[in-house]
């Protein structure tokens, strides 16, 4: 059974760091192409970024040149650096293997 728990959200002011993790149980992680996706209060699901298992990644605009995906498949877990953070950031965070996701993890950017 797939598992994905995410972790690393939190409060941070807009320009400010943070750096999520997703660990993956039950399938074999070195196989899979992974993605981070997030859901904004009152707004659909929108994809953030895609690493493929070669390593290739992928980007929305939005985030383009802000946020670095990697992952560690020794340690069977996705990664998202996201930088220089905006309030339109704000959002519960969700790494996804096809239909499956976890429980999410929300990024609040305020002042």
């Amino acid at each position: 059974e797939v598992q994905l728990v995410e972790s690393g959200g939190g409060l941070v002011q807009p320009g400010g760091s943070l750096r999520l993790s997703c660990a993956a149980f039950g399938f074999t992680f070195s196989m899979y192409d992974m993605h981070w996706v997030r859901q904004a209060p009152g707004k659909e699901l929108e994809w953030v970024s895609r690493i493929n298992k070669d390593g290739t990644t992928f980007y929305a605009n939005s985030v383009k040149g802000r946020f670095t995906i990697s992952r560690d498949n020794a340690k069977k877990t996705l990664y998202l650096q996201m930088n220089s953070l905006k309030l339109e950031d704000t959002a519960v965070y969700y790494c996804s293997l096809g239909s499956s996701r976890g429980q999410g993890t929300q990024v609040t950017v305020s002042s």
